[in-house]
């Protein structure tokens, strides 16, 4: 009999190279997102038995430049109070909780707990809040006795807490989910909680379910001016299906939330940017965001074995205003670069009404970085099956559009290759701006205008991309291409 063939660790099937995904089994939200004592922790909903999903834990990794990741222990399993949902960790500087011991610093973590036994039995209360402590920088995990600390008066979906000091008041502040709205609560101690407001029931989009909330100040580019942001992921009811992640912009007092906006604004347009939130107690206060690189439409099905999901790049959240419209921007974080170091191309330049064509082996772990002022292009990127990805650029219409029906393996869910993609060009100039393509073995991530506007896409090629064709249908606008550049495996290439 033949030995079975040994798979090399990361080098699966559509592993990605440069996103964090665990080493095997289901992950979805990234959870207790903080940085202490030199260490951003990346903690994750997991399931460590199987890759669909199943009784949630805490998973647990770990990076000092947010870049490179090591996989630890599992921090928080299930107990007599149930599956460890969603949830944020914060540092207890001034020990308000009391949990800190000999002059240590104690890590907090804020989480849902979820009842199965009460939601089988039909009740509305199965979730509430509780918190665990850790004396080690989340090494190892001591759940409070006195748990939950925010029980539930009957609502079905009222989870996924996002804490944060308030310097103002001299409160931890809580945003959490409660079906349709957001709740806001105040402690002095992370133990004993009370309600201060509400927002939403009649703002925002409301085709699903409200999860993962997260509030947070920013200064506006290029001014003194403040305003505090407000991400809500939604399931459904995103703009183009399934799970999406939106954003208000408004004042914050301590208690309540206030916003004039009562459209929803989308942080990512693409079907697999969800539930993401950001880092805690950042090292010079930069708001960086991480999310779950999937859609609830789908993501139990899509082709992996043995592993099953993986996260965004780490990107920066910095506010710009557009006349007098506040737009949320998401771009990789600057030492992303660091990883593309190899050229697998060329400088070129498309002329403009012409095309030309790039054979690039490596294609599917690279960056590209284009510069144009042409609304009238294709991207396309193919393999030797003649599976394609499509970039479209339709100034006319004013739309971007993804298309992945011939991407390559679509076939396993039927909302994963059904449709175009689109994203509106609203917000881009009629001047030069820049576009930023990052592509790994299933996944695309594109930028445009440093992060204004946004799309992430999964694609699973049946084999690798290694043909560019640009299409430049502007009569007047050419199209600069960067070189290419190979983006290094974060998991092999440092072995």
């Amino acid at each position: 009999m033949a030995e079975p063939v040994k798979v090399v660790e990361y080098s699966e099937p559509y592993r990605p190279q440069f996103h964090f995904s665990p080493t095997e089994k289901w992950m979805n939200d990234p959870n207790g997102l903080v940085f202490h004592e030199g260490i951003y922790h990346l903690f994750y909903q997991y399931y460590p038995d199987d890759i669909v999903w199943g009784p949630m834990h805490w998973g647990h990794a770990t990076s000092k430049d947010m870049i490179y990741w090591e996989h630890r222990p599992i921090a928080l399993y299930p107990d007599e109070h149930g599956l460890i949902f969603s949830g944020s960790a914060v540092v207890d500087k001034d020990n308000t909780s009391g949990f800190g011991k000999n002059g240590k610093t104690p890590l907090v973590a804020i989480f849902t707990y979820h009842s199965m036994e009460g939601e089988k039995a039909g009740r509305n209360d199965f979730q509430t809040q509780g918190i665990a402590y850790s004396l080690d920088n989340g090494a190892t995990w001591e759940k409070y006795a006195d748990n939950p600390v925010i029980g539930n008066e009957g609502i079905k979906d009222f989870r996924d807490p996002k804490v944060f000091w308030h310097e103002d008041t001299q409160s931890w502040i809580m945003a959490l989910v409660a079906g349709d709205h957001a709740k806001f609560y105040r402690s002095k101690n992370l133990k004993d909680w009370e309600l201060s407001g509400d927002f939403g029931k009649s703002q925002g989009a409301h085709g699903g379910v409200w999860e993962c909330p997260d509030l947070f100040p920013l200064q506006v580019e290029g001014s003194d001016e403040q305003k505090w942001v407000l991400i809500i992921s939604i399931n459904p009811g995103a703009p183009n299906g399934g799970s999406g992640t939106q954003y208000f912009i408004g004042d914050f007092d301590g208690e309540r939330f206030v916003s004039e906006q009562n459209e929803p604004k989308w942080l990512d347009h693409g079907t697999d940017n969800y539930a993401g939130v950001t880092y805690n107690n950042t090292p010079n206060g930069e708001r960086i965001f991480i999310g779950w690189m999937s859609n609830w439409d789908y993501a139990m099905h899509t082709p992996t074995d043995g592993w099953r999901s993986a996260m965004t790049v780490p990107r920066k959240l910095s506010l710009r205003k557009t006349g007098s419209e506040y737009v949320l921007a998401n771009f990789p974080l600057e030492q992303m670069d660091t990883l593309a170091q190899s050229k697998l191309t060329k400088e070129i330049e498309v002329a403009a009404a012409s095309s030309d064509t790039l054979k690039v082996e490596g294609l599917n772990q690279s960056q590209l970085v284009l510069k144009t002022a042409s609304k009238d292009f294709k991207l396309l990127f193919k393999n030797d099956l003649d599976e394609v990805l499509e970039l479209t650029m339709d100034g006319k219409n004013g739309a971007f559009m993804v298309d992945r029906r011939k991407s390559g393996k679509v076939g396993f869910h039927k909302e994963f290759g059904n449709k175009e993609h689109f994203m509106p060009l609203g917000l881009l100039g009629e001047d030069l701006y820049e576009m930023k393509i990052l592509l790994d073995w299933s996944s695309i991530e594109i930028f445009l205008d440093h992060g204004l506007l946004v799309m992430t896409e999964q694609v699973f090629p049946t084999a690798p991309y290694n043909t560019l064709i640009i299409e430049n249908k502007d009569e007047t606008s050419e199209i600069q291409l960067d070189p290419i550049k190979r983006m290094d495996s974060i998991w092999r290439d440092n072995k």
